[in-house]
């Protein structure tokens, strides 16, 4: 095969695996074949997590000052070699080059946080919890972690994950999604440069045999992941009937509810930005607006109207707005649920199936398409899709709006356009959503705080990054003290054992 075969990154060393399965790496802008990705074997699996159980002693026992430095060092890597970075997403997700360099900078962001594990991993003290007695609780490392991570943010997912873990004392296998392999390729690479101990960072690809036995190595005590609900589900299930913890940040259908004071300009401008920005292909896109019937025939020609003028085309030709999706499938994926919103009754008022990028006949490429008149009880109204298509839902009231956001099944993001403080605060208050905007149509918090998805978005206790993902990736301990003043007299009063 002469395409490029991306090896492994097991204990320090880029090892090609022996599978017989391989599969492609598209660059979705010219649908050109650019490398092979391995479904690992299982064995491989298991060598990944013995380098990391290996190395797990000695890199617990450092000082988290000291296990930091080399997040330090990441830090300063990712910023110098950000465009670089922005362009093997791209070239491989199909991400525009600026929408590639907020996705990394997103990720460097939680790097930074994760810089700071000395000052979060503090427990908690008590003096004279009873005469002579202290009690204290220390946040201790888990031992080997795992992440499985998706195809859409290649590079800042791992960097939700292995950082903060690593920081707080674990080692960790990461499982690379093999739609985008080269972004946790040119990762791993950039640790290596940290001089960051053997096996405290290892990279496997694999399918569903090499999945299952990551999950069900009894040597990897917490899991995270970022996909599909289905797969969500079982990774979830799965790791809490083996005892291990876990966390599945899963699919979405975020809504929106535009009331007719909202800022009008703004919001049609948000709302497409939301829609279309990386070609939707993202948990906390903007794929329903809820719209107030008095404002709907106001706003619905003019999200059309900015919607048409969204330039699609190659990841790094200067000017585009939205790039490709990621692979054939995918396309031929979403396409079909364009077909099924057409066969529901919904009005396609725009069509990205008729676009057409004449420099690159060979990309993955659909437009920006909406549809009017979408009901709860259609598929394309309720089930993610994950592409440039956004459904307009009608609504008579307030209180309708929420009844249609709240009947939907997930919980990830929730938004609100309006300029009234009094239906912004209701709206905050009873939507089932666990991220809200208003008048912010994606409201991802920033690193410091979690990612924190409801409902079916969402399998686990604890969250990602933040506070919570130090929690996760640590647990409690608790030791109480008592010393007395003289023990020698203790042991005279008391006599011996013997």
């Amino acid at each position: 095969m002469s395409r490029l075969r991306i090896p492994l990154f097991i204990d320090g060393s880029w090892i090609l695996s022996q599978s017989e399965t391989w599969a492609p790496v598209y660059n979705p802008s010219t649908g050109e074949v650019i490398a092979a990705s391995p479904d690992c074997t299982p064995e491989e699996v298991s060598r990944a997590v013995a380098a990391a159980r290996a190395a797990f002693p000695a890199w617990s026992q450092r000082p988290a000052v000291e296990r930091v430095q080399y997040l330090f060092k990441l830090k300063q890597l990712l910023d110098q070699n950000l465009h670089e970075l922005a362009t093997i997403l791209a070239t491989e997700n199909g991400k525009t080059h600026a929408e590639a360099v907020g996705s990394v900078a997103r990720g460097i962001e939680i790097v930074e946080f994760a810089c700071g594990m000395p000052t979060l991993m503090m427990g908690e003290s008590l003096a004279q919890v009873s005469r002579e007695v202290d009690v204290i609780t220390y946040r201790v490392p888990l031992g080997v972690c795992a992440g499985i991570c998706p195809f859409n943010f290649p590079f800042m997912i791992p960097l939700w994950m292995f950082p903060i873990a690593i920081a707080a004392g674990n080692t960790f296998v990461l499982k690379a999604n093999g739609k985008c392999p080269n972004s946790a390729k040119r990762l791993m690479e950039l640790l290596e440069k940290t001089g960051l101990p053997k096996g405290v960072v290892n990279m496997v690809l694999c399918e569903k045999d090499g999945t299952t036995a990551l999950i069900e190595h009894p040597d990897v005590k917490a899991i995270s992941f970022v996909g599909s609900n289905s797969i969500g589900r079982i990774v979830y299930e799965k790791a809490a009937r083996a005892g291990k913890r876990a966390q599945a940040l899963c699919q979405a259908k975020n809504h929106a509810l535009v009331l007719p004071d909202c800022a009008f300009k703004p919001t049609v401008k948000g709302i497409v930005n939301a829609a279309f920005g990386c070609a939707g292909e993202r948990c906390m896109a903007l794929p329903v607006a809820v719209v107030h019937e008095a404002i709907a025939d106001k706003l619905v020609p003019e999200l059309v109207k900015c919607a048409s003028r969204v330039k699609v085309g190659p990841s790094e030709s200067e000017g585009v707005e939205m790039g490709p999706l990621v692979t054939p499938e995918h396309l031929r994926r979403v396409t079909e649920y364009i077909n099924k919103g057409v066969a529901e009754g919904s009005e396609l008022l725009l069509d990205g199936r008729e676009c057409k990028v004449e420099d690159s006949p060979g990309g993955f490429y659909l437009g920006p398409t909406i549809f009017d008149h979408v009901t709860n009880d259609m598929v394309v109204g309720s089930e993610e899709i994950f592409g440039p298509v956004l459904c307009l839902k009608r609504v008579k009231s307030f209180d309708e709006g929420i009844t249609t956001i709240n009947a939907s099944p997930y919980g990830n993001g929730s938004a609100i356009y309006t300029t009234n403080g009094y239906y912004a605060r209701e709206f905050v208050r009873r939507v089932d959503a666990g991220m809200v905007g208003v008048n912010v149509g994606i409201p991802v918090p920033l690193g410091f705080f979690s990612f924190t998805g409801w409902k079916q978005s969402f399998f686990g206790d604890l969250h990602s990054h933040g506070k919570d993902g130090v929690l996760f990736y640590t647990e409690k301990k608790s030791v109480t003290y008592r010393w007395h003043k003289d023990p020698q007299a203790q042991i005279d009063k008391i006599g011996t054992w013997d």
